[in-house]
């Protein structure tokens, strides 16, 4: 063994071009086994990465594109970072209506709950109403939530994205699926987060004399127990499509998806499937 070991030092020393043929047929071989040509998915923008981080599929990646309630990811990292009290109890005002896209709330004016309830309705069940109240309550209002959404996507590297609202109701709220990988990446340090993403659905009481309201996760994956959740959150407007950010334990093995602009409610769920398949066979292969 030893004798083998030593001539096949002595080869590639003394013919380099020998050791040149192996590593191209190595490469061969990897790219072979991870055929992107065989991905077909229907997002517009996308970044499949593993867990060390490389990326193993991205189009459109530096195209910036709105990116509706994905938004609310943003605003969570930039609230738990600010490091806000979680238990303060904010109340509910005319100032947190949604006059951009109208979209109806099941918290009416006047309804309290804190911080951190707040935050898991906006992450969940992307509750728009709450969202806004979290980016009102922020200190020097919602102008000012919005200047620090902005000056953290700077402070990670996001150079091509844009904050307009802590919803995400305004279609020029920006980004591109290589900034949303570099806001996951901060958001995944937050152990609150990972467990809202982890959650199915959730009670809360925000009147003293009305029952509880019961919101469910949008990530239908939260209900599927081949998938595990670490970080989530959907997204969906006219001008942005069906968005879906994630990472996930899938297989045994952790995976973030970054998939917008999808067209049908349930497109960014079935890539997630196909890209989750062309994983596996690749694994098998590799």
């Amino acid at each position: 063994m030893i004798r083998f070991v030593t001539l096949l030092t002595c080869l590639l020393i003394i013919q380099p071009s020998f050791a040149n043929e192996i590593a191209m047929d190595v490469a061969a071989i990897s790219s072979k086994a991870l055929d992107k040509g065989k991905l077909r998915l229907r997002s517009e923008g996308v970044i499949i990465a593993d867990q060390s981080g490389a990326i193993l599929f991205s189009r459109n990646a530096d195209k910036p594109r709105p990116i509706a309630s994905v938004t609310k990811l943003m605003s969570a990292v930039v609230i738990l970072d600010a490091k806000l009290s979680l238990d303060e109890t904010i109340t509910i005002t005319k100032a947190d209506r949604d006059l951009r896209q109208l979209t109806g709330s099941r918290l009416k004016i006047g309804a309290k709950l804190t911080r951190e309830e707040l935050l898991t309705l906006a992450m969940l069940s992307s509750e728009n109403r709450a969202a806004l109240a979290l980016g009102r309550t922020y200190p020097g209002g919602s102008e000012a939530f919005a200047s620090a959404m902005n000056e953290k996507a700077k402070s990670l590297g996001m150079m091509h994205s844009n904050f307009i609202d802590a919803a995400g109701l305004s279609p020029n709220n920006l980004s591109t699926p290589n900034d949303l990988f570099l806001l996951m990446q901060a958001a995944e340090k937050h152990p609150l987060l990972k467990k809202i993403a982890q959650t199915r659905s959730v009670t809360v009481k925000p009147y003293k004399r009305l029952g509880p309201l019961r919101y469910v996760n949008t990530n239908r994956f939260s209900r599927n127990k081949s998938w595990t959740l670490l970080l989530s959150k959907t997204g969906f407007l006219t001008e942005a499509g069906r968005c879906l950010v994630m990472k996930a334990r899938v297989d045994n093995k952790e995976v973030t998806m970054i998939l917008l602009d999808s067209y049908g409610k349930l497109t960014p769920f079935g890539d997630a499937n196909r890209a989750r398949q062309w994983l596996k066979r690749y694994r098998k292969s590799a």
